[in-house]
């Protein structure tokens, strides 16, 4: 008998099919995103759940007693209750590295957008304010030449890097948890303690997961150490910014301008000042929102799921809970080719 899982979010039909080869499956039809009160009813059967970003808690689990795998279609996994998790022997997996182009891309597209002031300036056309009395009121800053300091330097962060340097010749500091010398070398990037890379960066972009230690990893101190002249980008995750300093340094012209695609609230409330200004580029966390990616993203978490719960080796469990795998495969009862 194939083991059963639950799709509590619509996927294409390529990911269902995929799915129902090898497993027995009911999903979420509804035209909103399932509730926690109706995710909680289906699950008490399931050995795999597929989800992304639902919080997996001791709550859940406690209603789902025959669960051995979640699946996010995505690559932060802070919905995760590690330690609940670990408690019953429960494995995650997540979907690393087939968006990182993607998000990459977009990165530049804030980078761009913000420096030239892209949205504000097709308002102004739009608006039918493009005066003839010269040009000076809507100049922008380079991008091409500049220095960028990335805080966080994963697998996005080196296809930023790339884009950055052999595309705009920009200069390319990085701060991380490890020094990564096979960087340094093939992208002629600089390692940097984070307070030098928010003097001399001209565009500072945040790329780092959100834990704990990454909670509000930019507040007061560290955007007065910015340039006056200095971008601040961030598409990694809206908790890793004080989002109250961060409007104080804009208020207070600390920093010349922001792009950003996450913040602290999602979605954001229409109160909040940084919707109000002119210098912020404001996007509904669409870094990995292209087709192809999104498609590439649910394909793998449905290999994941499948393979977890036929008790397979998986590759993108989570490294927290990597320990768990050996322990999971002993939990099925039987052991299912894929």
């Amino acid at each position: 008998m194939m083991p059963k899982v639950y799709i509590a979010r619509p996927v294409p039909p390529e990911v269902e099919a995929f799915i129902s080869k090898y497993c027995q499956y009911e999903k979420w039809n509804g035209p909103e995103p399932i509730t926690r009160s109706q995710l909680l009813k289906e699950i008490s059967d399931v050995e795999g759940l597929l989800i992304t970003g639902e919080k997996i808690d001791d709550e859940l689990l406690d209603h789902a007693p025959c669960l051995k795998t979640v699946s996010n279609i995505s690559v932060g996994y802070n919905n995760f209750d590690l330690e609940a998790m670990k408690k019953r022997s429960i494995i995650g997996t997540n979907t690393p590295d087939v968006l990182n182009e993607t998000v990459a891309d977009l990165a530049l597209a804030l980078m761009l957008s913000t420096a030239r002031r892209i949205p504000e300036l097709d308002k102004l056309v739009k608006d039918g304010k493009w005066g003839k009395k010269g040009d000076e009121p809507l100049f922008g800053v380079d991008v091409h030449g500049k220095t960028l300091g990335i805080i966080g330097m994963g697998r996005i962060g080196e296809s930023i890097a790339r884009r950055c340097k052999f595309g705009f010749n920009m200069e390319v500091l990085y701060y991380n948890r490890r020094r990564k010398s096979e960087v340094e070398e093939t992208l002629s990037t600089t390692y940097s303690s984070l307070e030098h890379l928010l003097r001399e960066s001209d565009f500072v972009l945040l790329m780092v997961p959100y834990t704990p230690e990454t909670r509000h990893l930019l507040g007061r101190e560290q955007f007065a150490l910015m340039k006056k002249s200095a971008i601040f980008i961030n598409t990694s995750r809206g908790q890793t910014v004080d989002e109250k300093a961060l409007i104080e340094a804009l208020q207070n012209k600390e920093i010349l301008a922001a792009g950003l695609d996450v913040f602290e609230q999602e979605p954001v409330s229409p109160d909040n000042p940084l919707l109000a200004m002119p210098n912020v580029v404001t996007l509904p966390h669409i870094g990995s929102a292209t087709y192809q990616t999104r498609f590439d993203m649910a394909m793998l978490a449905a290999k994941n799921l499948v393979a977890a719960v036929s008790g397979r080796e998986v590759s993108n469990v989570v490294p927290e809970l990597k320990g768990l795998q050996s322990l999971n495969s002993e939990k099925s009862l039987t052991h299912r080719k894929y």
